[in-house]
């Protein structure tokens, strides 16, 4: 079942970008902005983007600005959004750990039990927290199993409208308990070889040989099913004397992934855990521990920095969990983000959404409504600095550390980048130190995706550094004009 298929329409608003009066802007940036979109690259391609100048909302170019087109990893900024505006930058997620019963004088308890509260970034790091903070109270022993409860969320773990899901990160299960994003690494080389974080759990079972020097590397991984644990197949061959392979890979099971984590780290402070790892319900027991995990501002920086699929998606179940008060799920988690928007005064009706990363191929959004979210985020005081600073930074960090987008520093945006979808939205200085806010989305090139996404760069490029042609006013721009001119009563 499509995820949006039975969401409704949110009543409407007014946008917060004024759309373009007669006539598009003339002058050096939009004849730089057409010729770039007009390039040999984009031909056949379907275009959208609009750029406006921040302080009033005024249109400095638009080119098909509310056609809805595939936003890809752009989608991000509408989960960032409607996560700080529902629970704020300082909000933590909090991990609940509960036993039988009070540790003895011995610091033991019969059993243990996690339950997940939809964290997107714990880490073996935070693991490794949460067990010493065990031990600080009091725990020392677990002499029965380890419980792991991730009720919170739903147990469908991708969206159906994601297509074929392969083994790459960038496609983890989502759930309220996971540890690393729910994934692994795994590090070959010639001689030895390791797997990060190195538990039983991922056993690593190598088949892959070493090669004659000069020959190509050719590595594969992938699961051998079992009951109990994800054993680590590597096959392929990787030549002698070539620098060491790094794979990253999802994981199957996340609350399994996590607990496998959370029973080494047990370990690694001293607190053994003797029975098995069972998956459940934890309704009773004794509160031993609330772990906070991670502020949500930095949660929404690693996600939009880094463009992370699974904190998008375990970020949207949260609010539809928050909302629904039932477990989370890619339903009410778009009724939550749609709801949401709509309260902040961004009119959702243009919007097809299935989900909270931009994986899905059916998502919809037109570039008028990224610019108008950007926009009304900078001017919010309770949200504004951590969405902007959380932008990549084009030729400095991020998904944008390696792209030629203006001189390093004038250019923050989010990229986006899907099967035949680009795109980039953002802030950029332009000269004098004027904010421009743009989006750009390309669908359907004939030409490489590298191009496609040299095409987007070279579009931010032009509004960082273009003069600024005679603004279309808005409304209330024109209307101030109108008062200035009328003769007095």
């Amino acid at each position: 079942m499509a995820a949006a298929a039975s969401i409704g329409l949110i009543g409407r608003a007014a946008p917060a970008v004024e759309p373009p009066s007669a006539g598009a802007p003339q002058g050096a940036l939009a004849a730089g902005l057409d010729a770039v979109l007009a390039s040999k690259a984009l031909r056949g391609a379907q275009v959208a983007a609009l750029v406006v100048r921040g302080e009033d909302g005024a249109v400095l170019f638009a080119h098909d600005p509310d056609r809805p087109l595939v936003p890809a990893s752009n989608l991000k900024l509408l989960t960032a959004f409607a996560s700080l505006e529902t629970w704020g930058p300082a909000h933590r997620f909090s991990t609940e750990v509960l036993a039988d019963r009070a540790p003895d004088a011995e610091g033991s308890v019969g059993w243990l039990a996690v339950r997940g509260g939809g964290d997107p970034a714990l880490t073996s790091e935070e693991l490794w927290r949460l067990a010493a903070d065990l031990r600080l109270a009091g725990l020392r022993r677990v002499r029965g199993p380890l419980l792991l409860d991730d009720g919170y969320f739903d147990r469908e773990r991708w969206n159906p409208t994601w297509g074929e899901i392969s083994e790459r990160a960038y496609h983890a299960p989502i759930g309220a308990l996971s540890a690393n994003y729910g994934a692994f690494r795994i590090d070959v080389s010639p001689g030895p070889r390791a797997v990060d974080p190195p538990i039983p759990y991922l056993e690593a079972r190598v088949r892959a040989v070493t090669s004659a020097p000069g020959t190509p590397a050719a590595l594969g991984v992938e699961r051998v099913p079992d009951p109990d644990r994800e054993p680590v197949l590597v096959t392929g061959s990787l030549p002698v004397e070539s620098e060491p392979m790094s794979l990253a890979r999802r994981v199957e099971d996340p609350a399994r992934y996590a607990g496998a984590v959370l029973r080494l780290q047990l370990a690694a402070v001293g607190i053994p855990v003797d029975g098995p790892t069972r998956t459940g319900v934890a309704s009773e027991g004794v509160h031993l521990l609330s772990f906070e995990g991670q502020p949500l501002g930095e949660i929404v920086r690693l996600m939009l920095k880094f463009s992370s699929n699974p904190i998008g998606e375990t970020l949207l179940k949260g609010l539809g969990a928050a909302a629904s008060g039932e477990p989370g799920s890619w339903i009410n988690g778009v009724a939550a983000l749609r709801a949401r928007l709509a309260e902040a005064g961004l009119d959702p009706a243009p919007l097809t959404l299935h989900d909270g990363s931009g994986l899905s191929p059916e998502d919809r959004v037109p570039p008028r409504f990224l610019v108008a979210l950007l926009r009304k985020g900078m001017g919010s005081f309770a949200l504004g600095p951590e969405l902007v600073s959380a932008l990549p930074i084009a030729g400095a960090d991020g998904t944008l550390r390696h792209r030629e987008a203006a001189e390093t520093g004038r250019v923050r945006a989010k990229s986006g980048l899907l099967a035949h979808a680009v795109a980039l939205s953002g802030f950029a200085e332009g000269p004098g130190g004027e904010r421009r806010i743009f989006s750009v989305l390309l669908n359907g090139y004939r030409c490489s995706d590298e191009e496609a996404m040299k095409a987007a760069d070279a579009f931010a490029t032009a509004v960082a550094e273009r003069a600024e042609p005679h603004a279309t006013p808005t409304a209330g721009e024109a209307a101030a004009e109108d008062r200035k001119t009328a003769p007095s009563p």
